[in-house]
């Protein structure tokens, strides 16, 4: 998780998911606090969109190891694999992208609202899976254009 503050000095934590294969960041939710049950949310909303993964990595944060996070992945067959604590190489897909947003994003804004938080985020992490060549990936993003192109058309023909 990566933490900041709003310009009155209250925090704020931002749950990134990576796709460790695609390098794409799934998600950046924004919240005061993350507890067991937004992460829960999170992947919930993740394993409907893009269906359930056979691992998922993660440090050994409260808000990871709790009960209801193991029992949905164990009723999802999803395995839980967590890095040995004071390991961050050990999921460093993640902690990359933390420190790109950081510099990149982070220590550059001055947030004035949580509302206005989620948007600029968001708007960086569109851009960072769209726009952001990646030098791992033979400098591609992680969601080609041409990717993006054919979800939209196939969205127009269904609706």
């Amino acid at each position: 998780m990566v933490e900041d503050k709003t310009h009155d000095g209250k925090k704020f934590r931002i749950l990134n998911i990576i796709d460790e294969y695609s390098r794409e960041c799934l998600m950046a939710f924004v919240s005061r606090r993350i507890r067991s049950t937004e992460v829960k949310d999170c992947l919930l909303e993740l394993f409907i969109q893009r269906g359930t993964p056979e691992y998922i990595r993660s440090d050994n944060g409260s808000e990871f190891i709790a009960k209801k996070v193991q029992e949905l992945l164990l009723r999802l067959g999803t395995q839980p694999t967590y890095i040995e604590p004071g390991s961050p190489w050990e999921n460093g897909y993640v902690e990359s992208f933390n420190g790109r947003m950081r510099d990149e994003l982070l220590n550059g804004e001055i947030f004035y609202t949580i509302k206005e938080a989620k948007i600029i985020i968001e708007q960086w992490r569109r851009e960072y899976n769209t726009v952001r060549p990646h030098s791992s990936l033979n400098y591609e993003t992680p969601v080609p254009q041409s990717h993006i192109f054919k979800k939209h058309k196939q969205v127009a023909i269904l609706t």
